[in-house]
């Protein structure tokens, strides 16, 4: 019978943040408003970047990077959580839930390993400044890069391929207003143990030496300011990482928010509250924060949309 089930099972039901029809306009605005904002933002970043000489650098190089991926983070989700808002319906087919899944980790794992790199390029420039140009050239950027899309692309195959061995009921219900790996699990009426392990051992091992890189590189960084006499030359090191530093606790903040919810609490609701935090929210903040903290980002784009301004 399960297997017949597994069979012919055509679509899941994403339950959503609420189910109250009078707050449906409101979360289609609100989610709309979001979304435009975090891709016109992150856009902005990548063309800023893109189209001025003086950001054609490493940690540059990284954060438009950075903001491609969060582009892609939230067109994964949020487009068709609108889109069943706007048709009154919950019903993700079993296929996009699928690619759902796997685009979602696939995005998350290379904010994780890209946040990771980051910190890495900030290392180098402060505490090997005379090495940096040699270290981090382009062609090393490049490979670090291209080896965290190979990793994560490879993780969330074997996440999928192991969900297509599992069953499911013919009418599926996901706590959720997208399909996140974990609740995709509970949800399964088959044996999910290897499924979970995997889960656990992949999240460990992506997601530890990623979190110790950062820590060892500010480790380091503090350690060589405080070596540095003057007090400018130290303001003026450490005022890069700023925006970095406020990324990474953005990102890790809300992600353990995530956790922390679903294990304390076990409730749904309040879990996907913190899902929104970071797969919304912190997409959508990522540019503002790099413009505002950042003089050369706020440079680029002032000057990006003074020629676009004498274009039109």
């Amino acid at each position: 019978m399960a297997k017949a089930n597994y069979t012919y099972v055509s679509e899941f039901l994403l339950l959503g943040l609420s189910q109250d029809p009078e707050l449906q306009p409101l979360l289609f605005g609100l989610f709309l408003s979001m979304y435009l904002i975090a891709v016109l933002g992150n856009l902005l970043i990548i063309l800023a970047v893109s189209s001025d000489s003086h950001l054609h650098t490493p940690m540059y190089f990284f954060l438009s990077n950075l903001s491609f991926v969060d582009i892609c983070f939230v067109s994964t989700t949020i487009p068709k959580m609108l889109m069943n808002i706007q048709a009154q319906s919950k019903g993700i087919s079993y296929a996009e839930c699928l690619t759902q899944v796997y685009f979602l980790n696939t995005f998350v794992g290379m904010d994780d390993f890209l946040l990771a790199v980051m910190a890495y390029d900030r290392f180098v420039a402060i505490c090997y400044p005379l090495k940096y140009t040699v270290i981090m050239n382009l062609r090393f950027c490049g490979i670090l890069v291209l080896l965290c899309w190979i990793i994560m692309s490879w993780v969330s195959l074997i996440h999928i391929l192991l969900m297509k061995h599992l069953a499911f009921s013919t009418i599926t219900e996901i706590p959720h207003f997208f399909c996140e790996l974990a609740q995709v699990l509970k949800a399964a009426n088959s044996d999910i143990l290897i499924s979970t392990v995997v889960l656990y051992v992949t999240t460990a091992l992506l997601g530890i030496p990623p979190v110790t890189g950062i820590f060892f590189s500010y480790s380091q960084i503090i350690s060589s300011l405080l070596k540095m006499s003057s007090a400018t030359s130290r303001y003026k090191a450490f005022s890069t990482c700023g925006s970095h530093l406020c990324v990474v606790s953005l990102f890790y903040g809300t992600a353990f928010g995530v956790y922390l919810s679903s294990a304390v609490t076990h409730s749904s609701q309040a879990s996907m509250i913190a899902s929104v935090l970071y797969t919304v929210v912190t997409p959508m903040l990522n540019p503002f924060i790099y413009s505002l903290r950042n003089k050369d980002v706020k440079g680029a784009l002032g000057r990006l949309l003074s020629r676009a301004a004498s274009c039109v």
